[in-house]
């Protein structure tokens, strides 16, 4: 994945995203209570990765979410403030951390036997196997890149057949994470994807195409929501000191 690093804009981008997501750890309000702030990040992207999937942005009157935030929320949890134990098993075996995390947003969306198992379709478990391996075989591919091209290809294979976009998104900061580029899941990129959704999806089907463009594009788009969900961090940190 050498090669993507040094597509145009691309080494900037990731620089831009990685110091303003280290301002945002370093501000006085999470140097200390980051676990508050780390809970309304995760809130506000299970929100916001719900509506790109097509869910609700917020619970309905009776108090219950419908199936798609229900599963964003799980997800959101399960990552919250960097959580140790999913980011073991993401170290450990991959492949059974993207189970896990498929088995949590999608339990409401299909039966117990499909929960956390890829597509039979020819090519699905393979290009999954490849794609953790370089995700988590030590690669020297700066982290922004490594969430974008987690991101793109899960969007791309869509290897459950559902919720695949939740998933998408859960993994991309669960790389964030592991990686220390957000430790604490203190950003909230899915804001951006979310109010940029039209960008977001031509820049999904760039990265489906497999052109240098279309690659860029999403790359940089991703650089941009880790930048903007940095902001959206620092506005959660000043809110809670106010």
């Amino acid at each position: 994945m050498a090669p993507l690093a040094e597509l145009p804009g691309v080494a900037a981008a990731g620089d831009e995203a990685r110091e303003a997501l280290g301002k945002a750890h370093r501000h006085r309000t999470n140097l200390r209570g980051w676990p508050a702030t780390a809970a309304e990040a995760a809130l506000r992207a299970a929100r916001a990765s719900s509506v790109l999937d097509g869910g609700s942005l917020q619970l309905s009157d009776s108090g219950d979410p419908d199936p798609v935030l229900a599963g964003a929320l799980r997800v959101s949890q399960a990552l919250e403030g960097g959580a140790t134990a999913l980011v073991d098993v993401w170290q450990r075996a991959p492949l059974q951390a993207l189970a896990r995390l498929h088995a949590l947003a999608a339990t409401d969306l299909t039966d117990e036997e499909h929960l956390g198992r890829p597509r039979a379709d020819a090519g699905v478990g393979r290009r999954l196997e490849l794609l953790v391996e370089l995700l988590t075989g030590g690669s020297r591919v700066p982290a922004p890149v490594l969430a974008a091209v987690a991101h793109g290809e899960l969007l791309t294979l869509a290897p459950f057949g559902t919720a695949d976009g939740v998933v998408a998104r859960g993994v991309s900061r669960l790389v964030t994470i592991a990686s220390g580029l957000d430790p604490h899941g203190l950003g909230v990129p899915e804001v951006y994807w979310m109010r940029q959704s039209g960008d977001y999806q031509a820049a999904a089907r760039g990265f489906a195409s497999g052109t240098p463009d279309g690659l860029t594009a999403w790359i940089l788009l991703s650089c941009r929501a880790l930048h903007a969900g940095a902001r959206e961090a620092l506005q959660i940190a000043s809110a809670s000191t106010g």
